[in-house]
């Protein structure tokens, strides 16, 4: 039995902002930001955004009445939590309507943590073949403005329907995966933004991309010719090149010519969203099959998955018959067009408009948000969310 992503879906917030602009206004050459760093736009969520409507809507993009009645898991991987108790998945279960015989469960390793979300996916599927798993990677980047770290930031998240028989991509059995106590980047409870040491985690990012890559050809005696593409985690796009750039010479010119590409193809959504922590890997494979030409049926995607602190997996899947028929590139290509640009000024009000922490009550705006999933409000330390087709 066949097990993998039947449906994947994509969600961003309405506002960005210029990463040369952004740029300029620090003082910065913008080719550092647009070449060295490898980004060209920054999602920027208003505060009717979290990291649960950004889930949910983009869960919309992708469920139909079928999915709500067969989804009996919903696993929800995010590092921008709402509630330190209650798990993000019950609220976009509530908002999507999905039928109440469903566990519902947040997971927390970092950006790993969506992958690690399918991987329980495959194993219920594996038990109970009619079932379907809600899997969503979903995150709001925050470094803080003017830090180091503000270049990677974004928002957005992906929503992945995994299920037996699946239209879009048969996940193998095949994984190799590593666990190291680093402190590359954390967030303490207390901080509502994150720390980094950069260019630690850029050298523990290429030696477990290194390592579960030896890993894996050790163990199923694979080689790149054996890969049509590799999909990477993508904390900024040249993150993933430098890893990809390590192994090249393993290959033929061939290898060589094609892995790098189908790199650059999988880097487009990511350039123009910035960081989404959980979802960055799914966002940049969405990216290389929306947007490639020469992908068939057969093919084998790799797919590197790192969530600093830090965990680390190599794993793959077939492209299965049909797969463009599955996609909603349209619907994304709409999303994007749709987008409005904001000033560095807009973006820095954006940024430091957030909600109470007092217990205040609070009612927001969400008629100047497009999203049909948003937060209304706050009342008693309790979020208030709107689906606006109810």
């Amino acid at each position: 039995m066949r097990i993998g992503i039947d449906k994947i879906g994509f969600y961003a917030p309405h506002f960005f902002v210029d990463m040369e602009k952004l740029a300029e206004a620090r003082g910065v050459d913008p080719a550092k930001y647009t070449i060295g760093i490898g980004q060209e736009k920054m999602a920027v969520a208003p505060i009717t955004q979290d990291a649960v409507t950004l889930a949910a809507n983009a869960a919309l993009r992708i469920i139909d009445e079928e999915d709500l009645a067969k989804i009996d898991l919903v696993i929800f991987g995010t590092e921008s939590g709402i509630d330190n108790s209650k798990s993000g998945a019950v609220y976009v279960h509530d908002l999507l309507g999905i039928q109440e015989h469903a566990r519902c469960i947040e997971l927390k390793q970092a950006c790993y943590g969506a992958t690690a979300g399918i991987q329980l996916a495959k194993g219920h599927v594996a038990l109970n073949p009619e079932s379907r798993v809600l899997v969503l990677g979903s995150d709001i980047s925050r470094y803080g403005i003017g830090t180091a770290g503000e270049v990677t930031q974004g928002a957005g998240a992906v929503a992945m329907i995994i299920s037996a028989e699946p239209r879009i991509l048969a996940l193998e059995n095949e994984s190799s995966y590593l666990t190291a106590d680093v402190m590359d980047f954390w967030r303490p409870i207390y901080s509502e933004t994150a720390f980094v040491d950069g260019k630690y985690s850029n050298e523990q990012y290429i030696a477990f991309f290194l390592n579960t890559w030896e890993e894996f050809k050790a163990k199923y005696g694979a080689t790149l010719s054996d890969f049509e593409a590799i999909c990477f985690h993508l904390p900024y796009t040249k993150m993933g090149l430098k890893a990809l750039r390590e192994v090249l010479d393993e290959g033929s010119e061939s290898d060589r010519e094609r892995l790098l590409a189908h790199y650059q193809t999988s880097t487009i959504y990511n350039k123009i969203v910035g960081n989404i922590y959980t979802g960055s890997l799914y966002l940049s494979l969405l990216s290389l099959l929306e947007l490639s030409h020469d992908l068939k049926a057969g093919d084998k995607i790799g797919l590197f998955s790192y969530g600093s602190g830090a965990v680390g997996e190599f794993f793959a899947g077939t492209l299965q018959d049909g797969f463009k028929e599955a996609l909603a590139a349209a619907e994304h290509g709409k999303l994007f067009a749709g987008r409005k640009e904001v000033t560095v000024k807009e973006y820095e009000e954006i940024f430091s408009h957030v909600l109470p922490v007092d217990g205040s009550n609070i009612e927001l705006d969400v008629e100047s948000d497009p999203a049909t999933i948003c937060i209304e409000g706050m009342e008693d330390n309790k979020r208030i969310y709107l689906n606006k087709t109810r």
